[in-house]
């Protein structure tokens, strides 16, 4: 196929069979002030274009003499109903190696391949073309129809609404709701973000502090001052529970058990929250601020690793959109945190400390003082080279936390945390990314004193090694730190 300029670079048009489809063409390129030639087989039909003011001559578009007739467009349109003929018409214009932009139309995929091997450059199938259409103006609808519910909700609270993140929030589920409070701001209701657990990672800190977010811990507020509560970003990484009943509920996974929520989103085909409310914001046709856009874009990158993992064509658009209205400095301040003394000590621990089997990494950081450098060190950790899973725990107080992280599209290590621990203490995560806290006491009955620290970091060790090893169905081998 012959090099050629872009259609909109093009001025000059010939359409070859002209039914409706040729003649809705027709017109648009007309208005568009290009110049149009219809050709089609039907005298009364070109009588009736000509009373249009369109250029129209009458030609069977199977003779050999279509090539001269077409020979000084730039594009040439074969839409005739009649498949055969415009097979007949794409062979004879390339017969001579003609350098024009074809568009052909097909009936189905056979056809589609069949024009396309004859070398037309474009083949369109009608039917295809309209089912898009009304898929896209079905979604349009949807989405507008869900955007007027949740603004009924939203402002039918009485009080203040509750925008819960899950536990120990990060990037996606804090900026799902910076978007949701500034809709709510929109629409003149007053929103608070709430959240459970820490804000430990520092990457999330710096989000949270370089955007000015402003979030509040669940327990330092009077749960009487709210009457509507939200959750976003909720199903598969930590979820919270509330004793008051949700009424909004946005998320990208599906929910674990029963949903009972005035308003609800729930879109597995997208890989974030985020992207979620990127189409709200759209469609309230809002100011996007800022900080909103920033911290939108950042968790969509967040959730796709940069785009390089299960990104969907929605991810990308959101992402565009988002693209001129955010802040890139401080996007690229809040991937290049400083890293702190405490969490260089835990990454150099568990470097020291790692068993590897096979592209499976284990390591123990040992008596900690905040799991916060767990997360941290599991994805540094995940940079080695042939490793693929990591799984960083360590000890403070009486409690094992433990942090890990995969790009192995053949494991989910939110099922592997929930099948070792589930049943002993708590689990949760999703495909990339999950963490586990188990009562020390589990795996060695004894209580932690200064004489037998050391003991009990040796056991707990092998206990929570063999136990991760298993549960990802690796065989232990002679145990190796992968040196």
């Amino acid at each position: 196929m012959s090099t050629r300029g872009t259609i909109s670079s093009m001025s000059s048009y010939a359409i070859l069979g002209c039914g409706s489809v040729g003649h809705s063409v027709a017109e648009e390129l007309v208005e568009r002030g290009k110049e149009v030639l219809i050709l089609d087989k039907d005298q009364s039909r070109v009588e009736a274009l000509r009373d249009q003011d369109l250029q129209a001559r009458q030609a069977d578009i199977g003779d050999p003499e279509i090539k001269s007739e077409v020979a000084g467009f730039d594009v040439v349109l074969i839409l005739a109903s009649d498949v055969e003929a415009n097979k007949s018409a794409v062979s004879l214009i390339r017969e001579d190696d003609a350098d024009q932009f074809i568009v052909a139309r097909a009936s189905d995929p056979v056809t589609s391949d069949e024009l396309s091997e004859l070398g037309a450059d474009v083949v369109i199938n009608p039917s295809t073309v309209i089912a898009d259409a009304a898929l896209r103006a079905l979604e349009s609808g949807e989405l507008e129809f869900k955007a007027r519910n949740l603004a009924d909700v939203l402002t039918g609270a009485k009080r203040k609404v509750a925008i819960l993140t899950h536990d120990n929030p990060d990037p996606d589920s804090i900026a799902s709701a910076a978007a949701l409070e500034s809709i709510a701001t929109h629409l003149g209701v007053e929103a608070d973000i709430l959240y459970f657990g820490d804000i430990g990672h520092q990457e999330n800190r710096a989000f949270v502090n370089l955007l000015d977010i402003e979030l509040t811990h669940h327990d330092s507020v009077d749960i009487e001052d709210y009457d509507t509560f939200a959750m976003v970003d909720q199903a598969k990484a930590g979820a919270v529970s509330i004793e008051e009943p949700v009424d909004i509920y946005i998320d990208h996974y599906e929910a674990a058990g029963e949903l009972d929520a005035e308003f609800a989103d729930v879109r597995p085909n997208v890989s974030a929250t985020s992207t979620i409310l990127t189409k709200y914001l759209q469609e309230f046709d809002m100011t996007v601020s800022e900080t909103v856009a920033t911290a939108l874009l950042y968790g969509i990158r967040s959730e796709t690793l940069d785009f390089r993992r299960d990104t969907t064509p929605a991810d990308l658009t959101a992402a565009a959109y988002l693209y001129p209205f955010a802040n890139h400095d401080t996007l690229e301040q809040v991937e290049s945190p400083n890293m702190s003394p405490e969490t260089l000590d835990v990454l150099a621990e568990a470097i020291a400390n790692r068993e590897v089997q096979g592209s499976h990494l284990i390591s123990n950081a040992g008596f900690i003082n905040s799991r916060d450098a767990l997360a941290q060190a599991a994805q540094q950790l995940l940079n080695l080279e042939g490793v693929t899973t990591t799984a960083v725990f360590g000890i403070i107080d009486d409690t094992i936390y433990l942090s890990a992280r995969s790009k192995d599209i053949r494991l989910n290590i939110g099922s592997v945390l929930q099948d070792a621990f589930a049943d002993i203490g708590e689990a949760a995560g999703h495909s990339t990314q999950a963490s586990a806290e188990v009562p020390l006491g589990i795996f060695n009955g004894l209580e932690t004193t200064e004489q037998n620290r050391e003991t009990l970091l040796t056991l707990t060790g092998e206990a929570v090694t063999r136990t991760l090893f298993d549960a990802m169905g690796v065989e232990q081998e002679n145990n190796g730190n992968g040196s």
